[in-house]
């Protein structure tokens, strides 16, 4: 009842709360460690969002089971505007159907603010396996006897149900072979132990320009203005689409003005030159959203994905 007459409190007064907001830091927990990929682009709109709020916006490093101990610290989070959340495709989707007992409902937690960035997967594998194109790769993998093996970060990671989506839309049986993160997997494509990886840029586009790894299509619906030369898995395997992403989401509850005041700050901050080049370095796409459309993107993907994990019986708990 506490709980219920301080939301209320907070709906009531939100329009009055937003004209002052923020008046102190506002903690953004991104639920990985420090100096991951989820908290390299965390922090690449942390400037511009500072200084279009006038008031800091701190990172707190909340790590641990694949991202759903700082994902359900901030559903717990007082719906307040101070506590928001960097999420992405793994626990604001998939472990909607990953996981029986989740400690929050992606929906039903969270409020979307916007979309930060779009991150497609490159479908590479090794110079050694004469594997040049993905016409190429569904044809070995329609001869082979025993089936071709695709890397992932881990059980029901990002990659490894695009890998799944992939093997089912492309109709080849594939192995998948889960790595404890995406060093070992990125080492053991290099050296042809596993076909094929989806990796993404942040990962792998290294490894790409030195030829260690060779890409051999994008996972986006369309090409890329970031890999205009690279094609599309889906030219060949029609209907693919595999695209992950980063956002921010706030506690269930947060009054609707901050959630616009929010928006409006992370849209500015994604469309400054220096947010967009350091993405681009990345291999990213910074794009914004309304907290509308990127509710949308959730659902979307939630229904998407849950199919993929149902077929493929892939469980978590």
């Amino acid at each position: 009842m506490r709980a219920f007459i301080y939301v209320m409190s907070l709906l009531l007064a939100g329009p009055a709360l937003a004209q002052t907001y923020p008046e102190k830091n506002i903690r953004m927990i991104v639920p990985y460690p420090a100096g991951g990929s989820t908290d390299i682009l965390a922090r690449a709109i942390l400037q511009p969002m500072t200084e279009i709020l006038g008031k800091p916006i701190i990172i707190d490093n909340k790590s641990g089971a694949g991202g759903i101990l700082g994902t359900t610290e901030a559903a717990r989070s007082a719906p307040d505007g101070y506590t928001i959340v960097f999420g992405n495709l793994g626990p604001n989707a998939l472990n909607a159907s990953l996981y029986k007992k989740l400690a929050y409902d992606p929906i039903r937690d969270f409020v979307p603010i916007s979309k930060v960035v779009e991150v497609p997967f490159l479908l590479v594998t090794a110079p050694s396996t004469g594997i040049n194109s993905v016409a190429d790769l569904i044809a070995r993998g329609k001869k082979a006897e025993t089936p071709l093996t695709y890397a992932s970060v881990g059980v029901g990671s990002a990659s490894h149900v695009t890998g799944e989506l992939f093997a089912r839309q492309a109709v080849i049986k594939m192995q998948h072979v889960p790595y404890r993160g995406g060093a070992p997997a990125t080492t053991d494509t290099m050296a042809g132990v596993v076909s094929v990886y989806f990796i993404t840029p942040l990962e792998g586009q290294s490894q790409i320009e030195a030829g260690t790894l060779k890409s051999i299509g994008i996972s986006t619906r369309t090409r890329s203005s970031l890999f205009p030369n690279m094609p599309t898995i889906n030219e060949t395997v029609p209907g693919f689409e595999g695209v992950a992403w980063f956002g921010i989401l706030a506690p269930a509850g947060t009054p609707a003005a901050i959630v616009s005041k929010l928006n409006d700050a992370v849209s500015r901050a994604v469309a400054t030159p220096g947010v967009q080049e350091t993405m681009k370095k990345l291999g990213v796409e910074a794009k914004a959203s309304t907290p509308e459309a990127f509710a949308e993107t959730i659902k979307t993907d939630i229904d998407k994905w849950a199919k993929v994990i149902s077929e493929a019986n892939i469980k978590l708990d």
